[in-house]
């Protein structure tokens, strides 16, 4: 999981989140337009959904060591082109290479695979841990960026990131591995010995009250044709791109509505962007209260708790008053991601998991991607954040409705092992 985190931190150098915080600092420096940049983060995020579904079928079949390497190897090569970049073009390139590698590598859904592979019983909240790896190292990147493109401008920064990103190579070759069976374990860091000693395993029953009996209950896993068939597997995607769309889309804009409507000084709106987005790291209160009473239930509260916090951003004209809402807004709006990972995890179990989140990528990263464009085009046309954010909050109330309607599916129909032998 630590290398998961340096190799997430490094990745959020181009992730839309960080972009957004320091896009101010590129545009001063070479008079390009924030449509462009936008442009330039839509595209990289889209080219990423579209790597995640064959990436996260490479990650259930061979583990995450060579495809997060490679990863590592896709950012470092962005991040020092980005160093060097004077023409537009290249910025592109640059950028869209970077975020259409290194975000389903080292961020999404490969790391969040081995997570799955290496954990049952704590599954929902290392799910959350891992959450808070992109918002916590995207709120560090944002300061980390924006102090370094002060004094030596944002190429500079770019390319430390660069050389970050091919030292942390080899230690993740030496450390990753596919699933705890690897290295003789079990998921939770149960033992193999002690999990046959008691015959549970092999019978999948249920043997309480011991640290083996909790993992001798034999995870049921759906593969993912089953999951697909399912209408509750794509109305958990559905909440996803809505998710999506308006925490992506409220991240991307909120900087320059700070700044240009609620007074602020460009240092303190991206203060208060930085505070907001780290604020994820209460996604660990979520993954335990996701135990209490159900990923789905949360990600309802959340939903709507977002939409509410909307309502109040229209409101804020002073530092205090934006810092209140990015209070709220951080701690439910940082564990959607999370938290519809639960729910997969839970419905779905391991064995396909990479597959079966994969597929929803494209879609997801969809609605990230339509995030910035749709920012900056609104506000450039119609500049009337009123209207704007009011579409975000019913777009998070919709997300909140196809949550509560997908329901647990039953288990699809399988022949029983006992069932095959007597016919045989």
């Amino acid at each position: 999981m630590a290398m998961a985190f340096v190799s997430a931190f490094a990745a959020t150098g181009v992730t839309q989140v960080v972009m957004g915080g320091i896009q101010i600092f590129i545009t001063e420096d070479t008079g390009w337009e924030q449509t462009t940049i936008s442009l330039a983060v839509t595209g990289g995020t889209w080219l990423s959904g579209l790597f995640a579904p064959f990436l996260g079928r490479l990650a259930d079949r061979y583990g995450p060591r060579w495809l997060m390497a490679v990863g590592l190897i896709a950012a470092g090569t962005s991040f020092l082109w980005l160093g060097g970049v004077d023409i537009i073009w290249q910025f592109f390139a640059a950028y869209i290479l970077g975020r259409a590698v290194s975000n389903p590598a080292l961020v999404g859904v490969v790391p969040r695979t081995a997570a799955v592979n290496f954990f049952r019983r704590r599954r929902n909240m290392v799910l959350a841990l891992m959450s808070t790896y992109r918002p916590v190292g995207g709120a560090i990147n944002i300061q980390i960026i924006s102090f370094i493109a002060i004094h030596q401008g944002w190429r500079a920064a770019y390319r430390y990131w660069g050389i970050l990103s091919f030292i942390l190579v080899l230690p993740l070759i030496l450390i990753m591995r596919r699933r705890p069976e690897d290295i003789g374990m079990l998921p939770d860091g149960d033992s193999p010995v002690e999990a046959a000693r008691t015959g549970a395993l092999a019978r999948g029953s249920i043997t309480r009250g011991s640290r083996t009996g909790r993992w001798s209950d034999v995870e049921f896993s759906w593969t993912a044709k089953e999951a697909w068939r399912t209408s509750s597997y794509w109305l958990i995607g559905a909440t996803a791109v809505m998710g999506t769309i308006a925490a992506g889309t409220t991240g991307y804009s909120l900087v320059p509505y700070l700044y240009e409507e609620a007074g602020l000084s460009k240092t303190q709106a991206v203060g208060v962007l930085s505070f907001g987005t780290f604020l994820a790291i209460t996604n660990l209160g979520w993954g335990y209260l996701a135990d209490l009473i159900t990923p789905r239930r949360c990600l309802v509260i959340c939903l709507t708790g977002t939409a509410g916090m909307l309502v109040f951003l229209m409101w804020v004209d002073s530092l205090a008053m934006a810092m209140a809402f990015a209070l709220v807004w951080g701690i439910f709006s940082g564990s959607v991601g999370s938290l519809e990972q639960m729910v997969l995890a839970q419905y779905y179990g391991r064995a396909s998991y990479g597959t079966i989140v994969g597929v929803l990528n494209p879609f997801q990263t969809f609605g990230l991607g339509v995030g910035p464009a749709l920012a900056t085009i609104f506000q450039q046309t119609v500049g009337d954040y009123v209207i704007f954010y009011s579409i975000l909050l019913t777009v998070h109330l919709a997300g909140a409705l196809f949550i509560f309607l997908a329901r647990q599916p039953a288990r699809p129909p399988r022949p029983s092992p006992d069932a095959a032998v007597s016919t045989s």
